[in-house]
């Protein structure tokens, strides 16, 4: 099996309304970087590519603009990043709103979390650890 340099064997697949602006919002406030796009015949969007992070760790996001067949939905989705009150602030800036502040959490994240104007949830985490995960905390 192949998978290509920068994505995962499970990869999220946005659907929305305004993918070009979305891209945009993913590059502008979240830190992304545009890898490519392919653009229909009618201009919009057909498959954008969003990369974030770099080597090994590093994740890519599919875009497409939505269409009758495939309606534009919303998600959920977790965001490592370096700085977390650094994201939060970029994320604001360019138009998200806060849900939850950015602060420290018991699974030794500090984290917040912004719903960005096409209704996907993200929650900003830098992790505070080199430990893994402690599934068994009560």
């Amino acid at each position: 099996m192949f998978i290509p340099p920068g994505f995962a064997t499970v990869a999220p697949y946005l659907v929305v309304e305004r993918a070009a602006d979305y891209i945009d919002f993913l590059v502008a406030g979240l830190g992304g970087v545009h890898v490519g796009s392919s653009i229909r015949p009618d201009g919009v969007v057909a498959n954008g590519q969003v990369r974030f992070g770099d080597g090994e760790s590093a994740a890519t996001i599919m875009v497409s603009e939505a269409q009758p067949d495939f309606p534009a939905g919303t998600t959920h989705l977790y965001l490592f990043v370096a700085d977390a009150d650094a994201a939060m602030a970029s994320a604001l800036a360019s138009g998200a709103t806060e849900i939850m502040a950015v602060g420290d959490r018991p699974y030794g994240d500090r984290q917040g979390g912004i719903v960005d104007q096409w209704g996907m949830t993200w929650w900003l985490s830098q992790r505070l650890t080199a430990e893994p995960y402690d599934f068994n905390q009560s």
